[in-house]
């Protein structure tokens, strides 16, 4: 008899294979029907605000054009639109603050965390350094402790001596004594 597992993993990669295999075949019918580059430039010489609906155009603000933001590259090129006019998603700000604000934001965040890192390190050296009162407590008890301990050991063992003394048992030099010096 076979088990309902060794059907499910398989019956998983069929509807996988099959899902991602339609849906290869139905993108470049739906990057036909819409365009990024028809829908962008049918905006030029509108507003910003018109043009930027779509997430994929990019409007330069000095010849008022709309044109799909080009995504191979990570900034627009120089020939396309200058940086300080070119706008993609808000037309209030150009990509020059956009990337001047970006880099001051990154660079405090770094900043921050190296601090934070800095500071954490500075504090786990003076807490290993320095004691607390709970642990200088602590420590204080254990001597404490110990000391009470000796002093009943020795205690024990001068009782017994004196047992040992009584009924004959203690003798005063050990035979094995003359050995331990060889």
């Amino acid at each position: 008899m076979g088990s309902g597992r060794a059907c499910g993993p398989t019956m998983h990669w069929g509807l996988t294979i099959g899902g991602t295999t339609l849906l290869l075949l139905l993108l470049p019918t739906a990057a036909v029907l819409n365009s990024p580059g028809d829908v962008c430039s049918q905006n030029t010489n509108k507003t910003c605000e018109e043009c930027l609906k779509n997430v994929s155009c990019l409007w330069c603000n000095t010849d008022k054009t709309c044109s799909d933001y080009p995504v191979t590259k990570i900034l627009p090129p120089p020939s396309l639109c200058k940086l300080s006019s070119a706008r993609w998603g808000v037309c209030w700000v150009n990509f020059e603050a956009l990337i001047i604000t970006m880099s001051v934001i990154g660079g405090l965040i770094l900043l921050a965390v190296t601090m934070c890192c800095c500071y954490c390190c500075c504090c786990r050296k003076k807490r290993s350094r320095k004691p607390d009162k709970s642990e200088e407590k602590a420590m204080r008890e254990q001597e404490e402790r110990r000391i009470r301990q000796e002093e009943r050991r020795a205690e024990m063992k001068s009782r017994h001596d004196e047992i040992r003394k009584k009924y004959g048992l203690f003798k005063e030099e050990n035979p094995y004594a003359r050995f331990e010096n060889n």
